[in-house]
């Protein structure tokens, strides 16, 4: 199955819908990969406004 992004909230996923926003507008053209283990520590997820741990792209097109 490819890997779609949901353009509003930058989460990499497998399904039809993003789980977070319930939206189904998602990308298929996308780059940039961050692997959020710990969301309230992490600089790199407050830089990016991520408070869950996830997969998210960078940018999407």
């Amino acid at each position: 199955m490819v890997e779609k992004v949901c353009r509003h909230c930058m989460r990499v996923l497998e399904g039809q819908n993003c789980p977070i926003c319930g939206i189904s507008d998602l990308a298929e053209e996308w780059s940039g990969l961050v692997i959020i283990l710990d969301a309230e520590r992490s600089e790199i997820a407050k830089k990016l406004g991520v408070d869950i741990p996830d997969k998210f792209a960078l940018k999407v097109r």
